[in-house]
């Protein structure tokens, strides 16, 4: 968005000055919260797609022998890996509205135009930006929340595989820690008749050391931190939408809207 109408004035300022303008015409901090909101949906679609990928080989190779067994928690993760494709297009199509949202009400733009261009549609549609992105940055932050319930248990996992690891070093029989197991019905993953749903042991320390559960337990945490940014975004977003609202209102009661 180019902040000098005339060609001519951009040569009788020079470029230096005419870059200073359209510097000066960026919307920064939505900006910021475009690359973010990006980043952030770029890693936890793609990753949280893989992820769920990979936890039914996991499940399916390891906890249960059954289709039957696992064939729901196979209906769930196609269905939320066709929700990631929804969230990645949606998110990133109201990125650019509330970027373009940004330029269209940045202060700094009205500085350079030399006068306030404001309807009250413009700041109607304004509002309606800070209610949409609020509810959403709610939302999204169960959704941040619930990202967190499959990095809690491969992290238990994992600490349960390294208390194995060490009783092997320290016991002679391998037998003494075969009571500790992973059970993956009590995490809702499983139904409690699943065979043999849960691993034990040795069993459960081979399964730790396998490229499936490193790979599935760093997409993981990759999702989950990419939850987080886009929160983050989302955040900076309302704030944002919020200020050039406030700026809207404001030069609007000194009547210099048109």
């Amino acid at each position: 968005m180019f902040p000098v109408r005339q060609p001519w004035l951009c040569k009788a300022l020079g470029c230096y000055d005419c870059c200073i303008r359209c510097a000066g015409a960026i919307p920064y901090p939505s900006l910021v919260a475009t690359l973010l909101l990006f980043a952030g949906m770029a890693l936890f679609c793609g990753c949280g797609h893989e992820a769920l990928g990979q936890t039914q080989v996991l499940v399916e190779t390891h906890f249960a022998r059954n289709f039957q067994d696992y064939s729901l928690m196979a209906s769930c993760i196609k269905y939320f890996q066709f929700v990631i494709y929804g969230l990645a297009s949606f998110f990133f199509l109201y990125g650019l509205l509330l970027l373009a949202e940004g330029f269209y009400t940045t202060s700094a733009i009205k500085q350079s135009f030399g006068e306030f261009r404001s309807t009250r549609c413009g700041r109607c549609l304004s509002l309606t930006f800070i209610i949409a992105t609020y509810v959403l940055a709610v939302i999204w932050l169960c959704v941040f929340a619930f990202s967190a319930i499959p990095v809690f248990f491969f992290f238990n996992m994992a600490q349960t595989c390294h208390n194995i690891n060490l009783l092997a070093e320290t016991s002679p029989s391998i037998n003494q820690h075969g009571w500790i197991c992973m059970d993956a019905r009590q995490y809702g993953l499983l139904p409690w008749n699943a065979m043999p749903g849960k691993a034990c042991g040795m069993t459960l320390a081979a399964i730790c050391k396998t490229s499936d559960f490193y790979v599935t337990y760093d997409l993981y945490i990759a999702a989950f931190v990419g939850a987080g940014v886009a929160l983050l975004a989302l955040f900076l977003y309302v704030v944002a939408t919020t200020y050039n609202y406030a700026v809207l209102r404001f030069l609007g009661r000194k009547g210099l809207h048109c």
